[in-house]
């Protein structure tokens, strides 16, 4: 696919390296759950390389980007700067590729989750937690768990990264609460 191919091109020399790796891993997984899941691997393999495009922005250049752009932002985004980078990649992604409502809602979501995710919402946000790459305890369980159930994944991986959270001390967007709790009242 031509657009892929540019868009790898381009962001391997707007991303550092490690972070390029990490988009790649994320694609191929996106594939792969695409694959198991019966959604199109091209768009699955679009946004799982993009979805980390604004992350290395630094956070002065995060902050006048949502300013410039009319993005709204939360409490929690104001004291959790970090966060913007999938809302200001969604706008991107939007304004330079022309991707779709969806596909900027699965790299506006991949890192917080929220309530009312699509498929290939949630086959991004697992992607990017159980990429080849990422090193953790419970990593390979959950790459099993997204094989065979995603929403079983997703609520297995919103515990664990809201219990990592709360012994961080530090804050936990709401939207996570909401997607682990609509996924609680699913399963």
């Amino acid at each position: 696919m031509e657009k892929l191919k540019k868009i790898k091109e381009e962001l391997a020399t707007l991303l550092s390296k490690e972070r390029y790796i990490h988009s790649l891993g994320v694609m191929e997984m996106a594939e792969q759950l695409a694959k198991i899941y019966g959604i199109d691997t091209d768009i699955a393999a679009l946004v799982g390389i993009t979805h980390d495009i604004a992350k290395e922005m630094p956070n002065e250049e995060k902050l006048k980007y949502i300013k410039e752009n009319n993005i709204e932002i939360d409490e929690i985004e104001k004291h959790s700067i970090g966060l913007l980078h999938a809302k200001i990649g969604a706008d991107i992604v939007k304004k330079k590729y022309d991707f779709t409502q969806n596909m900027q809602n699965a790299i506006k979501y991949h890192t917080t989750a929220y309530p009312d995710m699509d498929l290939l919402a949630k086959i991004v946000f697992a992607s990017d937690k159980i990429e080849k790459n990422r090193k953790y305890d419970e990593v390979e369980k959950f790459r099993e768990l997204a094989k065979q159930d995603i929403d079983t994944c997703m609520l297995e991986m919103l515990n664990y990264v809201i219990k990592r959270n709360i012994d961080k001390g530090v804050l936990i967007h709401p939207d996570s609460i909401y997607a682990r709790n609509k996924l609680l009242l699913k399963i």
